[in-house]
């Protein structure tokens, strides 16, 4: 869609994937698939971490498959106790995003799930993650 959510914005449509169960499941197996190929039994996460709103769509799905916990990255103000912040620049303008603190623990092995289209906000995640949780594998 083009010009949305705002002009000069070309919104890549996923939602279609999900109505149909064999494509929604074929793509959820794929990415288990590169995942442990990428980094082996040994080194499966234990936490997939999503970002608000598209992470959302992918991360439970997938931390399923992996046998791993989920923790939602949400934007700022949606998450209830102690959170860390982060603010992050996208293509239409500034936006903050949040975790709880306690949602990821030192040492844990953790894969960040934004959606199948790069947007930036996984790079700035990483900063955020490294950040909030110094002793934690990203």
């Amino acid at each position: 869609f083009p010009d949305f959510p705002s002009p000069g914005i070309l919104f890549e449509d996923i939602l279609p994937i999900f109505a149909d169960a064999l494509l929604h499941d074929s793509l959820i197996r794929a990415l288990e698939l590169h995942v442990k190929d990428t980094f082996g039994q040994a080194n499966t996460p234990e936490i997939i971490v999503g970002l608000e709103a598209r992470g959302f769509l992918f991360g439970p799905s997938l931390a399923l498959r992996l046998g791993a916990g989920f923790v939602p990255v949400r934007k700022q103000g949606k998450l209830p106790g102690p959170t860390e912040t982060a603010a992050f620049e996208k293509e239409y303008g500034q936006d903050f995003f949040q975790i709880q603190k306690d949602g990821i623990k030192p040492g844990q092995k953790v894969i960040v799930v934004d959606d199948i289209i790069a947007t930036g906000e996984s790079t700035m995640w990483k900063k955020l993650s490294l950040r909030a949780k110094a002793n934690s594998e990203s």
